[in-house]
């Protein structure tokens, strides 16, 4: 799912070409997409955009006349931009374009599940009603940052995706966060420190500038394409068994239903493997418990082969 850097690169690249310029078009080919009625999709065609923003995992654009269109990718919606002329590729896949004088905003979903929204509403209050209500993690103290971890009791893998909670961050940078802050994704937020809220806090703001400095320079002023959950340069997420670029330890994942949660265990959990529901159901007693058993399994296993 794009998250906050992917979704601010995408804002970028959109400032950079449809501020000033009257929406030609709206073809609308998903029915599953369209998530309004009141005003019809149509009422946005001829209106100036006045403006791009992020709100959540949302991409907004304002129009004229207090319209405002916003999209939501989810897990597998991208956004791409094609030149004026340009073949607009396989419209199986293109739920959506937005036609403008100087090209075409394109949103694609892959896979058969359509997950990926578009509303249209009118007023300022009517596009806040999307709002989740996170706190935007770049804009806040450390004192806020507090209030909003230990809201509920959640893990702070639950926490930190809780979209309630905070405003941007997903699967992938969640994971991220929490090896950058050295903290075990299934640790009670309420049972931190005041140092570790600490550490976490300033982790969180670290790891979103980077990556979201990292895809502005690779988009280079380009529109971003391959915008993806797994990336080069990552230090946990996506990368099960590969070594933790801190420490060399293989890296570990818990998988439930369409999450997946990546962590070192020599860095986050002081050596303990986290129980992976159907792995450990499955292997019983032949679950490695600690990093120590995991790599005594592993060294029988290359003396057997």
């Amino acid at each position: 799912m794009p998250e906050l850097p992917d979704i601010e690169v995408y804002v970028a690249a959109l400032r950079a070409r449809v501020p000033g310029e009257p929406l030609l078009g709206v073809r609308v080919a998903s029915p599953f997409l369209l998530r309004t009625a009141d005003p019809p999709v149509s009422a946005a065609e001829g209106r100036r955009v006045l403006g791009v923003r992020r709100l959540g995992k949302r991409v907004v654009l304002a129009l004229e006349g207090d319209l405002f269109l916003a999209l939501h990718l989810m897990i597998a919606g991208r956004l791409h931009w094609k030149e004026p002329g340009a073949k607009l590729g396989r419209t199986g896949r293109a739920l959506a374009e937005l036609r403008f004088p100087k090209g075409t905003l394109v949103l694609t979903e892959a896979g058969t599940r359509r997950r990926a929204a578009l509303h249209l509403v009118r007023g300022e209050a009517a596009l806040l009603a999307l709002d989740r209500g996170g706190l935007e993690v770049l804009e806040a103290e450390l004192p806020a940052f507090r209030e909003a971890l230990t809201r509920e009791s959640h893990t702070l893998k639950r926490a930190l995706t809780d979209p309630r909670l905070f405003s941007g961050i997903g699967n992938a940078y969640s994971d991220e966060i929490l090896h950058r802050a050295r903290l075990s994704p299934v640790t009670l937020a309420a049972r931190l420190s005041a140092e570790e809220v600490a550490r976490l806090f300033e982790a969180a703001r670290a790891v979103l500038r980077e990556w979201t400095e990292r895809l502005r320079a690779e988009a280079g002023g380009g529109f971003p394409e391959g915008v993806t959950a797994f990336r080069e340069g990552m230090a946990v997420h996506g990368r099960h068994r590969l070594p933790c670029p801190a420490c060399g330890a293989p890296v570990q994942r818990i998988v439930r239903a369409e999450s997946e949660t990546d962590y070192c265990p020599r860095c986050q959990t002081g050596g303990r493997i986290l129980s992976d529901r159907s792995l450990s159901r499955l292997l019983k007693d032949d679950w490695p418990r600690t990093l120590e058993e995991l790599e005594r399994n592993e060294a029988l296993r290359g003396r057997r082969g």
